[in-house]
């Protein structure tokens, strides 16, 4: 799969020389190694991760209500009827799987990013089906979770389409080491998920500007829908993105996590969730391996005495582009 991913490099042994970790390393040396199984419920679980996010401060998404059991379904218009736009979502589902966006509603037609009428029946049947466990990790019953909108910054204006663009940053023992943004697409049904045809930017640790963009696994420079130029993306606020990824180390516990965060134009920097199984994808959209990078914290020692902003001084230094 790697291979086909980078290509341009011709053999296994050049995609070693640049340092690109493959799924069996990830997961033995690093998800295994420093992610204890106890720890994942905290992150597996969207709400747990609200939970611990606004004990430590964090800045999350507001929450509208959670429905655990099916006799619920029934009340969900009370729960939505004073929010003209909102997010339903399982509390363990991965990979985007489950996820339906409200744009607007006018009591009878709810009208998602792509133009799509949905009814009160379709969400409530939505719900079930996330009850359930139809998108949750091993099949297993689930809750599901309505949130607020996020109300996205303008500069991120012809970036992405008709969706909510999210930048991911994959964090190792509390340094931030490799950076992307996520740009839906009208393949991705407005969600910012790679696997469902959205672009991937990979960003400067250093500066927060595109240095590469790819969709479906190739290099692409212009936005598939909008046109708009990916190499002029920045993302702004990029130190305080860093810090509040950084500072998810502590807060989680676990020492190799993808953090998913976007720009809320009131509110800031936002945390969506935490991801302890990472993709290996941020690798394509920088173009660039993870190893060497992690195998340069690693010779920092294992008991490092840091602040959570001096490790992003220290990424910005060493992981600059």
């Amino acid at each position: 799969m790697l291979r086909n991913i980078f290509k341009e490099y011709a053999s296994p042994f050049a995609l070693r020389r640049m340092g690109i970790m493959g799924m069996n390393k990830r997961n033995i040396s690093y998800i295994s190694r420093y992610n204890p199984r106890r720890l994942y419920p905290l992150v597996d679980n969207k709400l747990h991760t609200k939970r611990i996010s606004l004990e430590a401060g964090v800045t999350v998404p507001e929450l509208i209500g959670v429905v655990e059991y099916q006799h619920q379904v029934s009340h969900l218009w009370e729960m939505i009827k004073d929010w003209p736009g909102f997010c339903i979502k399982p509390a363990k589902g991965s990979g985007g799987k489950g996820i339906l966006v409200i744009e607007r509603h006018d009591q009878e037609r709810f009208i998602k990013p792509s133009g799509k009428e949905e009814t009160i029946g379709d969400l409530e049947r939505h719900i079930s089906n996330i009850l359930a466990g139809l998108f949750s990790l091993g099949g297993k019953p689930d809750v599901a979770l309505i949130e607020a909108l996020i109300n996205f910054d303008d500069v991120f204006e012809g970036f992405s389409f008709e969706g909510v663009p999210d930048t991911r940053i994959i964090v190792f023992k509390g340094f931030p080491v490799m950076a992307m943004m996520r740009l839906s697409t009208d393949a991705s049904d407005g969600k910012a998920n790679l696997h469902q045809g959205a672009v991937g930017v990979g960003l400067d640790i250093n500066t927060g500007r595109a240095i590469r963009a790819v969709q479906h696994n190739l290099p692409i420079r212009y936005h598939p829908d909008t046109g708009r130029d990916l190499l002029e993306l920045k993302v702004p606020y990029w130190e305080e993105m860093l810090s509040l990824s950084s500072s998810c180390y502590e807060m989680s516990g676990l020492g190799y996590i993808g953090t998913d965060m976007v720009l809320d134009k009131q509110k800031g920097p936002m945390l969506l969730e935490l991801n302890a199984r990472p993709g290996l994808a941020i690798q394509t959209a920088n173009g660039a391996g993870l190893v060497p990078r992690l195998k340069k914290i690693e010779k920092l020692g294992r008991d490092i005495k840091m602040t959570p902003e001096q490790r992003v001084v220290f990424s910005r230094r060493e992981f600059a582009v």
